[in-house]
């Protein structure tokens, strides 16, 4: 969640360390800091709010070092506050921290009889504090850190900056992301490539319990139990142009309209010229009697699509979890269970937590991610990469439709393993969604008027059957994300067992109803809608709008397809209802207040 940047340099460093801080943005944060060590002197400057806001404290009061930590926080314990800002500094010591120190309390407590005093409400001066007490006790540096790592409970990613120590940093990883970029005479630390991409294209991840000494011309690595590691060092190949705008006016933007080239290209991943599907062939879908699939948010919706598609096409049973909730469930785990772990940015805590818990127990575990480096991939017996490309808004789209993709043709292998036959022509109309989806989202110029509409509603109601209900919860989450407003998703047959209470005049439906095999019932809840006085805007194919459309207040139209398909097209609309909405109302649209891109804290 939070962002972390550090560098031992040639250069000065703050600047190096804010621009480090702006590829990590899209995390998501409500201050930010940096701190650096000049003539063997700690100094750090923060500020609450906005990048900008620290970067005007840097003109008019500017911070010199070549060596130095930067931090983007996301509060956990205490409000955004500049003394609750990172970094943290106790006496000779500066940190930041990605996480969530469990035990604090009792470190403060300790820390507090032995007279060192506490200025903020955070987890993680405790973590300065303790390493300065050792420091009192006559420790060096690197055991003072390694004495506070021992101490701690919790997940964490952590660097260190010493006074005096111009040529030192120490950073440490347990259960959240951090990798060590490689430069020429120069050395970086970063949460992901995305913040160290502009620095180096070398890069180690630290793995789980890791503790790294860094100078500018070494590193050494041990392990959980003190063992020298010797850990890859990786060539990343990250295009910075995709990490740009590219003349939109939001990020969003630009990854609603990267989708057809992102899901064309896991379709070149995964999809012979042929018509072959082409998995991982340690995937093994024989002999299994259940598939779970676990993931949180819009990965979560994406899971319950897929269930539809495994259930109805590879006649697999499914079941699907909220990640955190399903370790603490502590499920029972057939060994003929495969296990599918769905997550954006791989490093999310809950989904990683409850991939622990699995491990040992199913038959196969299986990371679906967007980042082929990250933690769950790393931990899984086969990774699917689902080639979506850096997504930087916190709401996912391209990653969304990329997952689904993915997941449908896994599915479909599924059914061709256990010798279940394919929906007619489906891998040809496959090959057609990158077009579908270039005309789903040319309908734009219509979902602007109705999002105009919408920004004046206090509550939202999103209805779908069948496949087509998980992405009404996904419209739904999407406009409570940027606008703000109360949406809710609901099967369209649960209406009358209690949501169509809500309905009068005021309250906005929209409706996903393409003309499928259960688009009549759909119709007809939409008929109760609007008996009583709801404002029914209607998501569906020309063919749908012909029959159904009389005394609806809007209706969008999207291309006809296979009613297989349409999960994936129709996620389009709903994604430009938030983000039009989001506009309408000038909302925070990359960065929705609240909300951080990767959740590394449980």
């Amino acid at each position: 969640m939070c962002g972390i940047i550090g560098v031992l340099g040639n250069h000065e460093a703050a600047p190096i360390l804010v621009e480090g801080l702006k590829r990590l943005e899209y995390r998501g944060y409500d201050s930010a800091g940096i701190a650096t060590v000049n003539g063997g002197t700690l100094g750090r400057r923060r500020a609450v709010g906005k990048l900008v806001n620290l970067s005007d404290v840097l003109v008019h009061d500017p911070l010199a070092g070549k060596s130095g930590i930067g931090h983007t926080r996301w509060a956990t314990h205490g409000a955004p506050t500049v003394d609750n800002a990172h970094p943290h500094r106790a006496g000779s010591v500066a940190v930041v921290h990605n996480g969530i120190i469990e035990n604090y309390k009792e470190l403060r407590a300790e820390l507090t009889a032995k007279g060192l005093a506490f200025t903020t409400e955070t987890d993680t001066e405790t973590v300065a504090l303790l390493t300065e007490s050792y420091l009192r006790d006559g420790l060096t540096p690197v055991a003072a850190a390694a004495e506070t790592i021992k101490r701690l409970h919790g997940a964490f990613a952590l660097a260190f900056l010493f006074d005096g120590e111009q040529d030192l940093m120490i950073a440490a990883r347990q259960g959240s992301p951090l990798a060590i970029g490689h430069g020429v005479g120069e050395m970086f630390v970063g949460s992901d490539a995305i913040a160290l991409a502009p620095f180096t294209d070398q890069v180690t991840y630290l793995e789980e319990g890791d503790f790294a000494v860094l100078t500018r011309n070494s590193i050494e690595i041990q392990d959980r139990n003190g063992t020298l590691a010797n850990r890859e060092k990786r060539q990343i190949q990250l295009d910075m142009a995709r990490i740009e705008k590219d003349g939109h006016k939001h990020f969003m933007a630009k990854e609603i309209a990267e989708q057809p080239t992102a899901i064309d290209r896991a379709l070149v991943e995964y999809l012979g010229q042929d018509n072959t599907i082409t998995l991982p062939e340690n995937l093994d879908f024989t002999q299994v009697e259940r598939l779970t699939l676990v993931a949180c948010g819009t990965g979560y919706y994406s899971c319950l699509v897929a269930k539809y598609w495994f259930e109805q096409i590879a006649r697999m049973p499914v079941e699907v979890d909220v990640a955190s909730e399903f370790r603490y469930r502590e499920p029972p785990i057939s060994p003929d269970t495969l296990a599918l772990f769905v997550s954006q940015s791989g490093e999310t805590a809950d989904t990683l937590a409850a991939l622990r818990y699995t491990d040992g127990k199913a038959k196969q575990i299986v990371g679906l991610v967007n980042v082929p480096e990250s933690s769950i991939a790393r931990e899984s017996d086969v990774v699917l990469p689902i080639k979506a490309g850096p997504e930087i808004s916190v709401a996912s789209t391209k990653a969304f439709t990329c997952q689904l993709t993915v997941l449908l043709l896994m599915a479909l292998k599924a059914a061709e393993v256990r010798g279940q036959s394919l929906p007619d022509n489906v891998l040809d109309d496959i090959r057609a969604l990158p077009g579908l989806v270039h005309q789903a989202i040319a309908a734009e110029n219509n979902i602007q008027a109705v999002a105009r509409d919408l920004a004046s509603a206090r509550d939202v109601i999103f209805l779908g059957r069948g496949a087509l209900y998980p992405i009404a919860l996904e419209g739904a989450l999407k406009l409570k994300e940027l606008s703000y407003i109360h949406a809710e998703g609901y099967a369209s047959g649960e209406l009358k067992h209690g949501p169509i209470a809500l309905i009068d005049e005021t309250v906005p439906v929209v409706v996903l109803a393409p003309r499928d095999a259960l688009f009549e019932k759909t119709v007809s809840n939409m008929q109760e809608v609007m008996a009583r006085g709801g404002k029914v805007i209607l998501v569906t194919d020309a063919e749908g709008a012909r029959v159904a459309s009389d005394g609806v207040s809007e209706t969008i139209i999207m291309p006809a397809l296979p009613d297989v398909l349409a999960p994936v097209l129709y996620a389009i609309p709903a994604q430009q209802i938030a983000y039009f909405t989001a506009v309408a109302k000038g909302t925070d649209v990359d960065q929705p207040r609240n909300l951080a891109k990767s959740v590394t804290v449980e």
